[in-house]
């Protein structure tokens, strides 16, 4: 699996664990807002990657101090060794989280009925009538987003959503049409946007909110 970096110790990204955050290279969505800007380029030198090897020793050492680990991005469901990776983290005895952009309903299915994830985070970019404006992404990724919303929150498995709220872009209308996408009983949350590394250059010189 191409991995684009690693953050060895996290308090915050796996809810009530400490865990490492593995980043995958790569990303079919291109968020106006993303703070990762880096890793959506998908072919980038292999010296700029961390080897998977490498990823699992780290994994192995830490064995009794995490809990667990997250898979972010990037977009992890795009990555074709995916399945294979997370079996591999699992037979090492952790929890697994996985971060993903809901693009990619079928391998989500895939996981959960494999019983590979036991937490997943997905993020609603915008409103669907907004989404190729805000995530660049392609129509027909756009028409799998409530596929893939509806799949987590009827699977069983811990799970949220969340959504960066840019005060600039979006009104309380759009606000409204986003959490009109989450059902009755599932988590979701806005969170701060931070335009410092924003991909696109015209946010980083809007102040920060």
């Amino acid at each position: 699996m191409e991995i684009g970096g690693l953050n060895s110790v996290s308090l915050s990204d796996y809810p009530g664990h400490i865990a490492s955050v593995v980043f995958v290279q790569g990303c079919n969505f291109q968020c106006i807002f993303c703070h990762n800007g880096f890793l959506i380029p998908r072919d980038v030198s292999h010296n700029l990657l961390n080897p998977e090897k490498e990823v699992f020793e780290f994994l192995e050492r830490r064995r009794s101090q995490l809990g667990g680990v997250v898979v972010s991005g990037g977009e992890p469901t795009t990555q074709p060794d995916l399945l294979r990776f997370l079996k591999k983290v699992k037979t090492m005895g952790f929890l697994l989280k996985l971060d993903t952009n809901g693009s990619r309903p079928k391998v989500l299915r895939n996981l959960i009925e494999n019983k590979l994830v036991d937490y997943i985070a997905m993020d609603i970019k915008a409103s669907l009538i907004r989404y190729h404006e805000f995530s660049r992404a392609s129509y027909s990724d756009i028409k799998l987003i409530e596929d893939s919303i509806n799949l987590i929150a009827s699977s069983g498995i811990c799970h949220e959503f969340r959504t960066t709220y840019i005060p600039s872009m979006m009104s309380s209308w759009d606000v409204e049409l986003i959490k009109e996408l989450v059902p009755p009983g599932s988590k979701h949350h806005f969170q701060k946007f931070y335009p410092e590394h924003a991909l696109v250059p015209w946010l980083r010189k809007r102040r920060k909110i």
